[in-house]
């Protein structure tokens, strides 16, 4: 979306801009001193094709992304879902490419891939080492100017069967995954392009042939309607050539004009309801606005941020902190042709027994920033804020090279960072003021319920719009359009492939791999035995701190599951010395974030902030260690949080499947097998009492160690956390796991889930915990080809043969101690026993007939090309240290790896299969609406139980 509604600020470089002349090239003019600027060079080849490259030699990488300028708005009324529909048909094969081999060829590179549209653009992408950039070009080229050969029924069928499963799983079986599809309906009139969601409408997408596809795709994507931009360890000349080689011969498209912006009014408000499995009643304002770039935008953002930006907001103080509103929030999302301002929060059913209260206390919100104006405040946090994002953009090539495409592709202008920033920074408390008496004040706006099923009366009001009914083509019109699909098929049976200078047929062989290795590191300890691995990396002028504590929800009191979580999520709250909005205004202005929190085994504090405020904001990190408050007030309103949270959970399928698995895999007696949160039997146990004793006694430096990735010497760093020396706790112990369940023979445990169009299905059989170099790890490569790409025998058979799944994967997953194999997928609801009988028999032809050689050298080269791109942020440098302490590893442990990756053969991998892939001990758990898979499930001859997994009640089923 070219749109953010946190300040557009995609990534910058603090670079001045240098550059070589060329023909047809726009170079970026030098900058002043400390300018905020991406460097690039752009050009234009004479069939229309915009290039940008962008040199960064800092990591042996390269990221391409080709950007198409066409979305979901340039389709037509009764044709939606045709842009998304044809980022999957990309995907299919072309010419010179065979089914299935794009995602295949990336892998195998040592890269990734992927592809996304939105209502205004279409991008695809990959990630690879150096010396595979001629690879992606001759695959982007190849789809680019040679596709539509490629394209047939059987092709185009699967995929329809693959988005309609993509929509059912992200829209129609998510609990409030229908509202976007609603609110569009409601603010835009019919017929404007962004009155549909992008993904399309079922009913479009059944009828669709293959031909309107093909049309769509010669009208939209010639190379005079893309942006080819290219970041990372490249050398330009040898780039330019291979770029016209394989880019030059492909010939232009129908000339494309930019659609003009076409915000839109409301001649009064409209209200309507959304009756849905929800828990938590949801209230969402809409108010059109302007569009992207437009003036007004920049000060719409900052008025978003000043009324619901996090815990400095108004929302925050009015809704949340009041517990009237379990979340709040305000955004400014901005797209091409329009923007819209949206108001949204979660009701506490607790708190609140009508919308219409909670919109009550919106409106009031709103007259009160009337009242109180923008204060000096609410401008410095937008300037702290935009500074950091701009730095901490600078962290990956991928991100610099994704600003530089959009904002060519809508703006025709790469790099606007420096605008950006001049035109946020400019924003006065006077334009603020103007756009929300504009925008907002009095304005007329979409007011969309969202209610659980059944309620109705919880509406913020009755409903005064209802949806439309949707005007498709009559009988005329729908032979025009069979006449339309004739002439178009004709048109695609002459259609021929340009002429190539070369022989396109053979896939580009790649040069020497690029040398990787793993960050040079270095290691100290504080005085109290606290180990503190860092990396010192000067690529951007931030650090990135993490502090974990060994335990997490291991150390839960008994009866009192979800102990360690609350206690996390009240270290983000008042402290002693600060209020929970003097904390985080003080953060805001520093463009710093300190945040607690508990997942698994582990409690983490992780800081972030540019290089030069690293003093202030580690005074406030001290404040929130040493000093929180664990006031009452926090105490009730986290709670409180924590079991709306949970009875939403028990509505949500996904949810309901992990709570599944679970239970299942180690049974109610032991930790593990309950939610992070614990249940809302246990967090109703759980006291004030019992968060202040869980703080005492364990967040201790006993069990803790330290990851710093920053531009920061190891002095300068050790130095800074000197505070931490004096800390100060006992050691402590972890309760031994309960015996966990065996199961004598293979069930099938259904969740019951009304009205759900698909089923959530896991397979699970417990396995090895972690290791770096053993069993363990050479079972995730046994497991690769298997269901561990997208490539793999599972994916390929329920995705892409069969149409029943969006995706579908197998995996080995373990940790400190525990572990398990799972595969995963939601299946179309008809086809519930179908998915889980192929499952079953490619995990048994795996075992049974073994391993391919082709197999071997696919995951080999996946595995052993991809350490270029292993280490490129400071993230994923950070993630290596704590997997080094996590895990007690040596330093050369990943030269081991690699040699296990190089010597494995199919005999081990054979023995491995037929070691850990035990089907018949596999246990299924299915989440869906009985009434519909019942009859089916029961043709699998597997005993079948019900389960209800808050209780872990189990009922055998006939």
């Amino acid at each position: 979306m070219p749109g953010n509604p946190s300040f557009r600020i995609v990534c910058a470089a603090l670079l001045v801009l240098i550059g070589s002349g060329c023909q047809r090239v726009q170079v970026e003019q030098p900058q002043e001193e400390n300018s905020v600027s991406i460097p690039f060079e752009k050009y234009t080849l004479d069939n229309g094709l915009t290039v940008i490259l962008h040199e960064d030699n800092s990591d042996p990488l390269v990221h391409v992304d080709v950007t198409y300028h066409v979305g979901s708005a340039r389709e037509d009324v009764g044709k939606s879902g045709f842009a998304h529909f044809f980022e999957h048909m990309m995907f299919q094969g072309s010419k010179h490419v065979a089914d299935e081999q794009h995602f295949k060829v990336i892998t195998e590179a040592g890269g990734n891939l992927n592809g996304t549209t939105n209502t205004d653009r279409t991008n695809y992408f990959e990630t690879v080492p150096a010396n595979q950039l001629e690879k992606v070009l001759w695959l982007e080229s190849d789809r680019m100017g040679y596709l539509l050969e490629a394209v047939d029924q059987k092709k185009f069928e699967n995929q329809r069967e693959t988005v309609k499963n993509e929509r059912a799983q992200r829209v129609d079986n998510q609990p409030y995954g229908l509202r976007f599809e609603l609110n569009g309906e409601a603010l835009y009139p019919e017929g404007h392009p962004y009155s549909w969601l992008t993904i399309g409408y079922v009913e479009d997408l059944d009828r669709v042939n293959v031909n309107d596809l093909k049309a769509f795709f010669k009208r939209w994507y010639g190379p005079n309607n893309a942006v080819l931009t290219i970041g990372g360890d490249i050398d330009v000349a040898k780039t330019k050539a291979l770029i016209q080689q394989y880019f030059g011969d492909i010939p232009s498209g129908p000339e494309v004009v930019d659609a003009k912006p076409q915000p839109v009014t409301l001649d009064e408000t409209r209200y309507l309801t959304l009756e849905d499995k929800v828990h938590l009643p949801l209230l969402q304002i809409t108010y059109p606005t302007v569009y992207a770039r437009h003036v007004d935008e920049a000060p719409l953002d900052v008025l978003a941020n000043i009324l619901g930006g996090g815990k400095t907001s108004l929302f925050y103080k009015n809704l949340v902190k009041q517990g009237m509103a379990v979340q709040a929030a305000v955004s400014h999302p901005c797209r091409e042709l329009a923007c819209e301002f949206q108001l949204l929060a979660l009701a506490n059913p607790a708190k609140v027994t009508s919308l219409a209260t909670l919109q009550q206390a919106l409106n009031d919100t709103l007259k009160e920033f009337e009242t109180r104006g923008v204060t000096a405040d609410d401008l410095a946090r937008t300037k702290g804020q935009l500074e950091s994002r701009t730095v901490f953009g600078l962290q990956s090539v991928s991100g610099k090279v994704s600003a530089l495409a959009a904002n060519e592709t809508f703006y025709n202008t790469p790099d606007l960072i420096a605008q950006d920033i001049a035109r946020y920074n400019s924003v006065t408390a006077s334009d603020i003021m103007r756009v929300y008496n504009d925008y907002i004040k009095d304005a007329n706006s979409v007011v969309l319920s969202v209610v659980p099923n059944g309620s109705p009366q919880l509406a913020a009001a009755e409903p005064t719009f209802e949806r439309p009914t949707r005007k498709l083509p009559d009988d005329q019109l729908q032979s025009e359009h069979q006449s339309a699909s004739a002439k178009h098929k004709s048109d695609n049976e002459s259609f021929a492939s340009p002429a190539s200078t070369f022989d396109r047929s053979i896939m580009p062989s790649a040069g020497p791999a690029p040398v990787s290795k793993v960050p040079d590191y270095w290691e100290r300890s504080l005085r109290n035995d606290i180990k503190v691995l860092g990396v010192t990396s000067n690529e951007t002028p931030t650090v990135t701190i993490t502090l974990g504590m060994d335990g997490g929800m291991l150390l839960d009191p008994e009866g009192k599951a979800g102990t360690a979580y609350l206690t996390a999520l009240l270290m983000n709250e008042t402290t002693k010395n600060y209020s929970n909005e003097d904390l985080a205004n003080e953060l805001a202005k520093l463009g710093s974030s300190i945040r607690f929190s508990t997942g698994g085994r582990f409690t983490q504090m992780s800081v972030s902030t540019l290089t030069k405020n690293i003093k202030p904001t580690l005074a406030l990190m001290e404040e929130k260690l040493f000093n929180p408050a664990f006031t009452e007030a926090d105490f009730s309103r986290m709670k409180e949080r924590v079991l709306q949270g949970l009875q939403q959970q028990a509505k949500t399928p996904s949810s309901l499947a992990q709570r599944a698995k679970d239970l299942i895999l180690f049974g109610e007696e032991n930790r593990v097998s309950l939610p992070d949160g614990g249940t809302i039997a246990s967090v109703n146990n759980i006291a004030l009492d019992d968060v202040k004793a869980f703080y005492e006694r364990y967040y201790s430096p006993a069990k803790a160690s330290m990851v710093v990735v920053g531009n920061l010497t190891p002095e300068q760093t050790m130095e800074a956390l000197g505070f931490l020396n004096d800390w100060e706790g006992q050691d402590y112990d972890f309760v031994d796991y309960h015996e966990f369940p065996q199961y004598e023979e293979q069930n099938l445990y259904v969740v019951h889930s009304p009205d759900a169009v698909q089923s959530v299905v896991y397979i699970v059989d417990r396995g090895l915990p972690f290791d770096a170099t053993g069993e363990y790890f050479k079972s995730r490569l046994m497991n690769f080809p298997l269901g561990g790409a997208f490539n793999s025998r599972i994916n390929l058979n329920l995705r892409e043969d069969k149409g029943i799944t969006y995706g579908a994967s197998s995996g080995f997953v373990g940790g400190k101690t525990l572990g398990w194999f799972e595969v995963s997928t939601d299946l179309t609801a008809k086809d519930t026993a179908l998915g889980i009988k192929e499952i079953f028999a490619e995990i048994n032809a795996y075992k049974e007939k073994g391993v391919t050689e082709s197999e071997i050298e696919f995951m080999r080269n996946a595995f052993t090309l991809s350490d270029a791109l292993a280490f490129e942020t400071p993230s994923s440098k950070a993630r290596f240290l704590r997997q080094l302490l996590s895990y007690d590893l040596e330093k050369g442990y990943r030269d081991e790896q690699l040699d296990i990756i190089n010597r494995i053969d199919k005999v081990a991998i054979n023995r491995l299969a037929k070691q850990y892939l035990n089907a018949d001990k596999m246990q299924i758990i299915v989440v869906g609406d009985k009434t519909k898979i019942l009859p089916q499930l029961s043709s699998l001859n597997i005993p079948m139980v019900e389960l209800s997994v808050e209780d872990n009640k189990r009922e055998a089923l006939d």
